[in-house]
């Protein structure tokens, strides 16, 4: 039997919406580069592959780089700083 710690729950709980919301943030900047691409692939590009994967991947690499700032820096809430007074 698993001792009980009084801030496991919690922790597990912030780590869940963490991953929620990067999985979430993730779909939708991918899905979006993906749309731009099509777009440009339409109108632009004679209907080349190119810009799908190009944007699909802008789209994803961001998704990534917020999910790792997202957990690399764990005393940020929403971009500000608390400060101790």
């Amino acid at each position: 039997m698993m001792p009980d710690y009084p801030g496991l729950n919690k922790m597990a709980d912030d780590y869940g919406r963490k991953w929620d919301r990067c999985l979430a943030d993730t779909a939708v900047k991918t899905v979006t580069g993906l749309s731009v691409g099509i777009v440009f692939s339409i109108l632009l590009f004679k209907r080349r592959m190119w810009p799908l994967s190009f944007g699909s991947g802008l789209g994803l690499g961001m998704g990534y780089t917020n999910c790792q700032h997202d957990f690399r820096s764990p005393y940020l809430i929403h971009g500000r700083v608390l400060k101790d007074q």
